[in-house]
């Protein structure tokens, strides 16, 4: 019996100072949103924009984030493979499922009432 390989990450110490530096990086953006406080709001944002920026650059540069990028290529090339209903079977099965529904609730309420006749009716004699 085979097992499936085991996945290995290898992270270099590259990879782990490039990722303290994002996440520093996008820290240091929070913390001069706040110090920049009696600066006006363009000068906040820019500095919250710029080193958020720098962080994700940072980020995607690194391995774990070249993983994510290929990750999400694919899931793009997995999601165009997909065979999508046409509208006349889509709506052919929306219909069965309205007709399930129907059909459930119909049973359920039959049932309910049923239920509701044979214990209070004729096991406990109520007539309410």
């Amino acid at each position: 019996m085979s097992h499936p390989p085991q996945a290995e990450t290898v992270t270099s110490g590259a990879d782990k100072a490039k990722l303290s530096a994002a996440a520093a990086l996008a820290v240091a953006g929070i913390v001069a949103f706040y110090m920049l406080a009696s600066q006006g709001i363009w000068v906040r944002l820019s500095a919250l924009l710029g080193l958020f920026a720098a962080a994700v650059v940072t980020f995607f540069v690194s391995e774990p984030g070249r993983q994510l990028i290929a990750y999400g290529r694919d899931s793009v090339r997995e999601v165009k493979k997909v065979v999508w209903p046409t509208r006349n079977e889509a709506m052919q099965m929306t219909g069965y499922v309205f007709a399930f529904v129907f059909v459930m609730a119909l049973f359920l309420w039959l049932t309910d009432k049923t239920l509701e006749w044979a214990l209070y009716d004729l096991i406990l004699g109520w007539r309410g």
